[in-house]
């Protein structure tokens, strides 16, 4: 592993008081431990899902928005 992200670690580690292996532990337990339909979304993203739901949306519908949007 790089030298640099490792003494990052270390220093993040102390500033929290664990050890790297258990922040590492803590990370990977996190992004584990809920199904993808349970991540939490920003609130911008979570704010629009589902707002196309039974739309029929093309390829071809979207890039005739950006034509017209930016030319």
């Amino acid at each position: 592993m790089d030298e640099a992200i490792v003494r990052k670690a270390k220093m993040e580690a102390r500033r929290r008081g664990k050890s790297v292996s258990r922040m590492v532990a803590e990370f990977i337990e996190s992004v584990s431990s809920r199904p993808d339909s349970e991540k939490v979304l920003p609130p911008t993203t979570a704010s629009l899902v589902g707002i196309l739901k039974g739309q029929e949306i093309s390829e071809d519908d979207y890039k005739a928005h950006l034509r017209e949007k930016y030319l």
